[in-house]
């Protein structure tokens, strides 16, 4: 018994301490990367100009309401939504709005470049999850993308941001834990995946917004005041 206790002692140690570096490390790696891959994706546009823009050429892949959008203003949201994005997520200022707004540019993208043009099983689909495009689209590269921006969309960019230092300086404590039942958290999770999906997949994404609104509205009327 007393060798499983201090087992279970020193494995309580360690946890506690990873647990406690897992409140900055993670998120700022993912930030950094991040940081890279988008400012050089911004910066690439910034120095192309005008004069490599080739988004005209594409315009008709766009997804609505960007297909009636003019070229030269998307190229410019597009640049200086990877730009600003980038510095933002870097510093951990506005870490949310920052991702996700570059999650909106890299679906538009998807939308546009990498998304397969048809397909009529999920098992079709996937053969799309790749790099190199072979006719079945290449939405591997994005999708990654997305999914490392999602753990700072939805946990903010961790204790050693700006987010974190403003927190502190308006006096704000960290939030409640959210029991998993909470209507009101699987209503904007849902919300916030299905907008986004909606470019891709319209229907899904449309269905997942519906309801995780739906759910918002219910947890008002079921919370207790």
């Amino acid at each position: 018994m007393s060798l499983m206790k201090t087992g279970t002692e020193l494995w309580n140690a360690l946890t506690s301490r990873l647990n406690a570096a897992g409140t900055f490390l993670p998120q700022l790696f993912l930030r950094l990367i991040l940081f890279w891959e988008f400012w050089e994706a911004g910066k690439m546009k910034y120095d192309g100009g005008a004069d490599g823009n080739w988004f005209a050429s594409i315009q008709e892949s766009f997804p609505f309401p960007f297909s009636a959008i003019d070229p030269s203003i998307s190229w410019s949201m597009a640049m200086w939504g990877e730009i600003i994005g980038a510095i933002l997520i870097v510093l951990g200022l506005f870490t949310r709005f920052a991702a996700i707004s570059i999650i909106m540019i890299t679906v538009v993208a998807t939308a546009a470049v990498h998304w397969p043009e048809s397909w009529s099983s999920l098992s079709q689909l996937w053969e799309g999850y790749a790099i190199s495009n072979k006719g079945a689209g290449n939405y591997k590269l994005p999708l990654l993308y997305i999914i490392m921006l999602l753990p700072l969309l939805f946990n903010g960019a961790g204790k050693f941001s700006l987010d974190h230092l403003l927190s502190k300086l308006l006096g704000n404590s960290d939030a409640a834990e959210q029991k998993i039942s909470d209507l009101g958290m699987w209503g904007l999770a849902l919300m916030a995946l299905g907008v986004p999906l909606m470019f891709v997949m319209p229907y899904f994404g449309a269905a997942m917004s519906v309801l995780g609104l739906g759910l918002l509205i219910a947890n008002k009327f079921v919370t207790p005041k």
